[in-house]
Order: C-alpha cells, then structure tokens, then sequence
C-alpha cells in the first residue's frame, strides 16, 4: 500500500491580508485588525508581517501593539469578507480533492493521494495551489506536504509567506527532530513547559523517552506524543460536510458598559439563547447541557455546566437553564464585563422527549409549543416579525 500524500493549507496572515484586499494603499505599512477600543474588544486579532517584524503578537492589546510600533494602523474585523475568502479557497482545494478538513476558518488538511496522476505529485498539487490562491484570491498561503497530517500541518508552519516545504519519509528525521518540541501539533505551552522540566527539549528527544517515562508525566496522551513524533500518524483527513453535527453551540458578548445585576444578564441571555436556538432548529439537534460563562471587571473568567433532563432547543428554555445556572454560581461580588451562554452535548433529533401521552403537559411542552410557532412565523416572515416585549 503506498503512502498518503496529505497536505496543510494555511492562508498567510489571513485575516489582516484579506482586510488589506479593500485598502491597498496599506500594503506597504504595519497593519493590525483589532476589535474596538471604544466597544472594549480592543485587542489584537490579526497582524500582516510588516507589524509581527516590529514585535506585534496577537491578543495582545492595541496600547501594547501601538508602543512597540506607533505608527501601526488598525482597522475593524470584516467577518463576512472573511468567510467568503475561506469558502472561496476551498473551493479551489475542490479542484483536487474532495478530502477536506477544515481547521478553522484559514486551514485545511487535504488527501491528495488518489489525485497524483491526474495532477502530478503532491509538491506540484501543492504549488499549483499556492499559485492559484495567490492569483485568483490575491493573498498567499503556505502548504506542507507529507505523509501524515502532523507533519503536513508541520510542515506549513516551517516557512511562511508564500511557500511550499515537503516532508518526507526519507527527510523527516533531518527536517523535524531538530526542532522545538513546542512546535508538535497539540504540544500547548503548558506541556511543553512539563517537557522542558523533564529535560526533553526537542521532538527527537521526545522519540528518546521510555514509555513509562511519558505515561507517568502525561498518561496515555505521552504515548500518543511519541507516535507524532516517530511520524506514526494515521489519522484520516475526514471532511467536514453540510451534515456535521456540532457537539456545542455557543454565543457571548461583552457590552460597552460593566453589567450590574441580574435583570441585564437575563436581557442578554434571552437575545443570545434566540442565536443558539436558531442555529440548533436548523441543524435539528436539542442540548442536553447548559453551561455559562462570566468574566468579571478583574477579569477574571469562570465557566460551570449542568445537565437538563429533557433535551431542549427553545430560546426561552436555554435562557432560563443558563439563568438557573447563573444564579447559583455568581455572586456579584465584582460587575460583570463580559458572559457568554453555550447549548452542549448537543443529540440529534431522535432523542427528543415526546409528550406522555396519558398525562398532563408541562410547562416545558407548552414553552416548546409556543417557541415553535414562534420559530414557524420568523422562519417564513423574518425574525423581526415576531420580538419578546424583554427586549424591546
């Protein structure tokens, strides 16, 4: 059986060169793309490589960034632009392979391997690619071709902008076991700092370790770093079709003022429960859990969870689970800066609770009736048609 041949495209800067497609006149500048300072996003979200040469990290925020390069220009996130850019170099991945995996919205793994003799080896696939995207998109990318996914996703990282770097059976060792043990798909600072505390420093160092040594520090997961390691790797590129179920659906928000009690983080999780429980009615999936995220003006974040016995996708329902859960684990004892409500252990629509047939209907039943036809009425006439007095 012969090797797979997968690649790793990741689209260079992606979201600062796609904000520069519509002002060209900055290409030559230090350009950042940061959340709004007056609406207290105002971090760094993205930078070109003229800002990252003068020490620009993203996260960071804007007031560190401007003092390390005064003359940065920032400019607002255009999600819409950056979705449509995304959808459109997939669409160019199509050209050559159905196998795709998205890894966030800039990076995708690719099987080329039944394509090479309709399209030459997966180098030539892969710089194909990157002219293309370059010429048809007018951003770049860099693509690492491979063996497996780990080294291919490596191997995009080795050399940006605008490149091509192959790693192979016959090289790997040469090219990778040299390099940082940090720069390992999966290898967080956290356990990169474990391994420097144990005096494995590279990846060929973690290839030296006993077994016994890497199950003792990191369990079962030590092995597995092991096998990346030895280019072991046999995970399939599994593409992400229009049927993928998530496990969690999730929104959050941080308003341009501190929150001070309960009846405005009741407001806030009533809209963002109608985004969840749109986007759940349209994948036909119900929650099984609620969790709820706060972050308070020390910054400080928490996040707890619960069950719910009978799975639900109504709006009022998620919003009331998530203020339950609220009022249980926050004790006001900062404002709030920020919160966020997720829908998870999401099940399909099978598992949805019917209604005891001899019995007599609940509260929940009649929310989820009424939610219904609230969900039927917007769905034909748009979700304006019909709002909730709260939030008026």
């Amino acid at each position: 059986m012969s090797d797979k041949i997968i690649l790793h495209c990741d689209l260079n800067n992606f979201f600062a060169s796609v904000s520069l497609l519509s002002s060209p006149t900055l290409y030559d500048m230090p350009v950042a793309v940061c959340g709004s300072v007056e609406a207290r996003h105002g971090i760094v979200l993205a930078k070109n490589e003229i800002a990252k040469k003068y020490g620009v990290k993203t996260a960071e925020a804007v007031w560190e960034a401007k003092r390390k390069c005064p003359n940065l220009i920032t400019l607002p996130p255009d999600y819409e632009a950056y979705h449509k850019y995304s959808r459109a170099a997939r669409e160019i991945y199509s050209r050559y392979t159905d196998l795709i995996e998205p890894f966030g919205i800039d990076e995708c793994w690719l099987d080329v391997t039944g394509s090479t003799l309709l399209f030459g080896t997966g180098e030539q696939i892969a710089d194909n690619i990157r002219k293309t995207i370059k010429k048809e998109l007018g951003i770049t990318i860099s693509v690492g071709v491979s063996f497996n996914k780990i080294f291919a996703k490596l191997g995009s990282d080795m050399k940006k902008p605008d490149a091509v770097t192959v790693i192979s059976k016959e090289n790997f060792k040469e090219k990778v076991w040299g390099l940082p043990a940090g720069d390992l798909l999966f290898i967080g600072k956290r356990t990169s700092d474990k391994l420097k505390e144990n005096g494995i420093f590279t990846i060929g160092d973690i290839t030296l370790c006993e077994d016994s040594m890497l199950t003792r520090i990191f369990g079962k997961n030590g092995l597995l770093l092991k096998k990346y390691a030895l280019g072991l790797d046999d995970s399939p590129v599994t593409p992400d079709y229009e049927e993928y179920k998530p496990k969690s659906v999730g929104r959050s928000t941080t308003p341009d003022h501190d929150i001070h009690n309960r009846d405005e983080v009741w407001r806030i999780y009533l809209e963002l429960a109608e985004e969840i429980s749109d986007e759940l009615r349209k994948k036909s999936l119900y929650a099984t859990g609620i969790q709820v995220h706060t972050r308070d003006t020390a910054l400080k974040i928490k996040e707890t969870s619960h069950s719910i016995e009978a799975p639900i996708n109504s709006a009022l329902l998620i919003a009331r689970h998530g203020m339950e859960l609220f009022d249980k684990t926050y004790k006001w004892n900062l404002p709030l800066r920020s919160v966020g409500l997720r829908a998870i252990n999401l099940k399909g629509e099978s598992v949805a609770v019917q209604a005891d047939l001899f019995g007599e209907v609940n509260e929940d039943e009649k929310i989820e009736k009424i939610e219904n036809s609230i969900y039927t009425v917007r769905d034909k006439f748009g979700k304006k048609s019909i709002k909730r007095g709260r939030n008026i």
